[in-house]
């Protein structure tokens, strides 16, 4: 039987380890930015949204400690408002949970890196365990259940955005920005024109700068379907955390580069009536034990696990749609022929279709979850891919055949495409709740089904047109 003393030994000793290499952090940081006089303590609630505070720099050392949020930080809507049917707010008596810094996330910040530096922080319970309604906690919880069975996901996240115009246009909407020292407005699509990256080269190279600089391993942009839309791919990576760290890192970067150049950066998944919508696209691998790709055999062909993979991502997509378009405008992305998936379906070489396998070889053969909007919460994108992988290895599954062709022609499972009938197939999935953690599943249904209530009593500017004189 183990000495209880020696276990109080180990427990302190790992403690001072996580506290003195927190403490190497805070003065490598300070060494290389010496100037720094506050610093940003940013937790990423449900919606992807940082909440937190700026403390000043002397008070850095402290956090190793830990510092106190409300739980309820956990269960606001998109506006910041705490939504108290979802049971962490004032029933409970609005309690606070230690929040404690996430390693290696002490980072300039784009607003001032020199002055100022943000930090993530994540929270735990009152008995020091992970809060399991944290969207990063939810998907660490995925993650391990797949490192313990030897299985090691290797994922890459890329995010499309539009950089927008402070100045909305003659009837009050929104518009693409001009070309920096011009009136010149582009109002065509122009995929991979490199005469527009040219043209915002200014504000597309500051954000490349200082992704360099927090160390968010980013790719250059590339000029999407739609004038003003951009995508940036993040590099591949075996931590599947910090993946999503950095996902978060670089959509609050490009928005406050933008708003230096003076524009809007918005990661709406369908800003735009007429124009493309924006994604969120994963790459996902798996390693096994060994290092070997497991989703391909010998011969590069598609292994047995893959099959069982795409089989449970398959079917828990319709029910993965309330984490995958988590808001209202999410569901305006999915049209026909907009390259944007309407059934649960899976193909080879396929842009139609919602689970890619790209070319590749044996080394890279791997799935493109072609699903999410811009707008989700990578961390919960990642969970709904992680927990469908799961499930398809936990359970004897039918994988439909790969789709051939023009993917929205095929027939498959449909997709919800309104939040209604996502939010309730997400509230019948017993697996898929039992996967998240029926704690976070309530939350998260309680909150998002708010969310959509308040939206629906809004009386917009299109009733009035359509219906003040003819109803």
């Amino acid at each position: 039987m183990t000495n209880l003393v020696e276990v109080e030994d180990f427990t302190r000793h790992s403690e001072e380890k996580r506290t003195s290499a927190f403490q190497r952090e805070v003065q490598t940081y300070l060494e290389r930015y010496p100037e720094t006089q506050h610093v940003d303590i940013l937790l990423n609630d449900l919606n992807g949204v940082f909440r937190g505070k700026r403390i000043p720099v002397a008070s850095l050392a402290k956090l190793e400690k830990g510092c106190y949020f409300p739980a309820s930080v956990f269960a606001m809507d998109i506006l910041g408002n705490t939504v108290e049917a979802a049971g962490l707010g004032q029933s409970m008596g609005e309690p606070d949970n230690i929040c404690l810094p996430v390693a290696d996330t002490l980072v300039p910040s784009a607003t001032d890196p020199h002055h100022l530096a943000q930090i993530l922080l994540t929270m735990r319970n009152q008995d020091g365990t992970p809060f399991d309604v944290e969207p990063r906690n939810v998907l660490n919880h995925l993650w391990q259940r797949l490192r313990n069975r030897g299985l090691f996901p290797v994922v890459a996240v890329e995010l499309e955005f539009y950089l927008v115009d402070k100045i909305r246009d003659a009837e009050g909407f929104i518009q693409p920005p001009c070309t920096p020292g011009s009136d010149d407005r582009n109002m065509q699509s122009q995929v991979y024109s490199v005469d527009n990256l040219d043209h915002f080269s200014a504000v597309l190279s500051e954000i490349d700068e200082l992704a360099r600089l927090q160390g968010i391993p980013a790719d250059g942009a590339l000029a999407e379907a739609s004038p003003g839309q951009f995508e940036i791919n993040l590099h591949h990576t075996r931590n599947v955390l910090s993946a999503c760290d950095h996902a978060i890192q670089l959509k609050r970067l490009v928005r406050q580069v933008a708003e230096k150049h003076g524009m809007t950066a918005t990661f709406m998944a369908k800003p735009y009536e007429e124009y493309a919508g924006s994604g969120m696209h994963v790459h996902i691998s798996m390693l096994d034990a060994a290092d070997h790709n497991a989703l391909a055999s010998d011969d590069g062909s598609d292994s047995p696990l893959l099959k069982r993979a795409l089989a449970g991502m398959i079917d828990l997509m319709p029910a993965s749609m309330a984490l995958l378009a988590p808001n209202v405008n999410a569901y305006r992305r999915f049209l026909p022929e907009s390259f944007v998936p309407l059934q649960a379906s899976w193909g080879h070489n396929n842009r139609t279709v919602a689970l890619r396998i790209p070319c590749g070889d044996v080394e890279n053969h791997r799935v493109e979850y072609r699903v999410a909007g811009a707008d989700a919460n990578p961390y919960l994108v990642m969970a709904a891919i992680l927990a469908g992988i799961l499930h398809g290895l936990d359970n004897q599954l039918p994988l439909p055949h790969p789709v051939t062709g023009n993917g929205h022609e095929a027939d498959g499972n449909p997709l919800p495409i309104r939040q209604s009938d996502a939010l309730l197939a997400f509230e019948e999935s017993h697996a898929l709740r039992k996967l998240l953690g029926d704690r976070f599943g309530f939350v998260w249904y309680r909150c998002k089904h708010h969310e959509m209530m308040h939206f629906e009593r809004l009386i917009t500017a299109t009733e009035i047109d359509w219906m003040l004189k003819n109803a």
